[in-house]
Parts: C-alpha cells; structure tokens; sequence
C-alpha cells in the first residue's frame, strides 16, 4: 500500500477590513443612545408637566376684590317746609272808606302796582285846614320880615312868625303825606294772595286789605340732625321733592345755615332757595329735601359675602402678597345690608376674597383671580359680585 499523499497547507491571503466596518456600529451605538436620551428627556419632561398641573390643580382659586373707602355721596333726605321767599300782609296807613279794589287772590302784580284806593274825607278836610294855616303863616312872615327889615318891628318878632311858618308848613306836609296813603300800593313783586275787604268797608291800620306773597324763588326750611351738620355748607346742592310733583324734583341750593344748633332738638336749621318759574311750587307745601353729602372721612365698606362670622368673630378671608390665605378679624360698624362698614381690621387696598369658603384654612396657598375694578359711579365696595 502506497502511504497517503499529504498536501501542504495552503495559506489564504486576508483581504483588509473596510473603514465602514468600523465606523457604522458606532454611529448606530450613538444614534441609540441619543434616542434613549430624548425619550428619557420627554418622559421626565412629561412627569414634570403632570406635576405642575397637578399642583395648580390642587391649589385654590379664589376671586378677590381691592378694599377700597366707600367715596359715593351720602343722601340725607329731611323734610322741609316751602316758604314764600317774601311774604306780607297789607295795611292801610289811614282811616276811611274803600272806594275800589283793583286786585283779586292769584294776580301777579309789580312793586308800586295799585291795589286799591281809600276815600279820607276826615284828611282831606284837615289837609284843607292845614293848607290855609300854612297861607296865613307865609303872608304874616313876609310882612313882619319887610317890617323888620324896616326897623318897624324886632328881629325876635320876625323869627316868631317865621317858625310859626315851618310849623304850619310841617302840619301841612305831614297831612298830604297822610292823604298819599289813599292808595295802597304794592310793597314788592309778587303774587296777591288774599283780599279781605270790599268796596265801603270802613278800615283803619289794624285792618287787613291784603296778603301778598313773593314765590319765585321760594325758601325751604329744614332742620338738620347733628350729625350732619357738620356739612351743610352755603352752595351745597339738594333736591326738592313734592308728592304732588311725581317723577319730578327741583334743584335747590344752600343760601344759608342758623350756625347754631336748638338745644331741644340738637337740629340746626338750614334755608334752601329754589328756582319757581313755572310756579309749580306753593308757598306752605310740604316738601323732601334730598341732599347728596360728601364723607369727608368715608369709611371701608366691604360686600356682605365677604364676611364670615366665626367663633372668633366677624373675619374677612384676605390674601397676603404670597397668595396665602389669613383670616382678619374686623370690626363692623353700621349694616347697609348687601353693604358692611369695617370699622377696624381693614386696610385700603388689601386683597379681600369674596364668598370665601372652610376650605380657605391659614396660610393655604391659593390662586387669585385678576382683581375686579369697581364699575363708574358705583361704591369702590360693589366690583365683586
């Protein structure tokens, strides 16, 4: 047997390895591990979004209002008493008889308007008398001043007749003043109100001819409380109603005030003028005056549902500069009743919530609503409903 005929070994020759072999394993490496990275981000980012909206999804939501000095006017209606702004009755200044009327209740009539007329013959017969003592007296003191001038009679003689002459002509002008009162005459514009006597009623100056009466404009007397006195000034506005006037009011304004108060009643008397053109008003109505006061030191006024009433008392559920919940105890003054006046506990422009509830503890963080701006013209106190 032959023996096994053995090859020798052949040796392969190795190709080299491309660049690509090395370098696309670490690129699929890198391109992984940022995947992981960002997927790692996105999730923590994710958990961290879930947890911020959890928080403010656990925190609570308040709405709350600035506190704020209630600055709206005060009204302060009192009843008043109309008056004529001049107002008189008309009396003859001499005896005798009237001979005619030319006025009747309700005319308008001007100052110096003839009213009536009145015959004197008593007057008119001394008038006569006193004209012819006047005529004598003149003559004699001419005379005795020619005579005088004559050195026929003394000059104490002269000056005699000469003041029996300015007494006579006294007597006779006080009488033709006297006679001039036969016609009554208006004292002022206005309106007649009464007429009280008739064509040949005998008077004399305690008897009554007429009642007159000046309504444009027109008084109105009221008595103010202490309290309010204070801050009745000349010029300060009001307002004149009348149940006979409905839906109607008339300015008025301030022209005077006593200064003093009545002790009995701690009232101080107030006169209020008020425009009467259209005569729609009558002396001796009774009448509403409504006066818009200023508060020269208004006080806080909250809404009523922002005060909780608990065992420590009246508090008002306040929000500190952190947003956290403190519970101010106040002090209340007058009930306007959606109104409350805070006497004490209370600062301007502290952050008041409104309608606050047990879950508002101490301390709590909580969410605040945009702060509400009280609306024109109403009370800083009503931008929170």
């Amino acid at each position: 047997m032959s023996a096994p005929q053995t090859h020798p070994p052949t040796h392969r020759r190795h190709a080299p390895r491309s660049k690509y072999a090395v370098w696309v394993p670490l690129a699929i490496a890198a391109v992984f591990v940022l995947l992981v990275i960002v997927g790692i981000w996105h999730r923590v980012h994710a958990r961290h979004e879930q947890a911020e909206t959890s928080k403010q999804a656990a925190q609570l939501s308040v709405n709350v209002m600035a506190v704020k000095r209630d600055t709206k006017a005060k009204d302060l209606v009192l009843p008043g008493n109309v008056q004529a702004f001049q107002e008189t009755v008309i009396y003859p200044r001499a005896n005798g008889y009237v001979k005619n009327w030319k006025v009747d209740i309700g005319d308008d009539v001007k100052e110096g308007q003839l009213l009536a007329e009145i015959e004197t013959p008593e007057i008119d017969q001394q008038l006569a008398q006193a004209k012819a003592n006047y005529d004598l007296a003149d003559a004699t003191a001419t005379r005795w001043r020619e005579m005088a001038a004559k050195k026929v009679v003394s000059d104490q003689e002269r000056d005699e007749k000469e003041t029996a002459k300015r007494t006579a002509q006294a007597n006779l002008e006080q009488l033709q003043k006297t006679q001039g009162f036969k016609e009554i005459t208006a004292p002022f514009a206005g309106k007649i109100t009464a007429r009280k006597v008739d064509v040949g009623a005998l008077v004399s100056p305690t008897t009554q001819l007429f009642g007159i009466a000046q309504s444009d404009p027109l008084r109105v007397y009221v008595y103010v409380p202490q309290t309010d006195a204070p801050t009745m000034k000349e010029g300060l506005k009001a307002k004149i109603l009348v149940s006979e006037r409905p839906g109607e009011d008339f300015d008025g304004v301030v022209m005077r005030t006593a200064g003093a108060l009545d002790s009995s009643s701690r009232t101080m008397q107030v006169e209020v003028q008020v425009p009467n053109h259209d005569g729609k008003l009558f002396a001796g109505m009774y009448a509403d005056v409504k006066f818009s006061l200023p508060e020269e030191n208004a006080p806080i006024v909250i809404p009523a549902n922002a005060v909780m009433f608990r065992t420590e008392g009246p508090q008002v559920a306040t929000v500190t500069e952190e947003n956290k919940i403190h519970w101010q105890s106040i002090r209340i003054g007058r009930d306007f009743g959606t109104k409350m006046e805070v006497l004490d506990g209370l600062k301007e422009n502290m952050k008041a919530v409104m309608n606050p509830t047990d879950d508002l503890r101490e301390g709590v963080q909580v969410q605040v609503k945009p702060l509400e701006k009280p609306k024109e013209g109403s009370s800083p106190s009503e931008g929170a409903k």
